[in-house]
């Protein structure tokens, strides 16, 4: 990570829930047009929260972590 970007100050997790909630991206074109979009999960998608996953980086870990869960329940 270069230098100029130290995030010592910054705090985690600070916009989660608005994030989840829904976002709005703008981009500013070189040429001054606006372009704006409006992000929310897509039906059905679940996110995990950070410090889980370095312990299950993708969907098939996942997966096969709740499936044992149920088996054994």
């Amino acid at each position: 990570m270069p230098e100029e970007r130290d995030f010592a100050g910054g705090s985690r997790g600070r916009h989660v829930r608005a994030y989840r909630a829904g976002h709005t991206v703008r981009v500013r074109k070189s040429d001054g047009t606006l372009t704006e979009c409006h992000f929310t999960l897509q039906d059905g998608a679940v996110l995990i929260d950070p410090d889980l996953t370095a312990r299950f980086p993708d969907s098939e870990g996942v997966n096969q972590a709740l499936r044992a869960v149920l088996a054994k329940g």
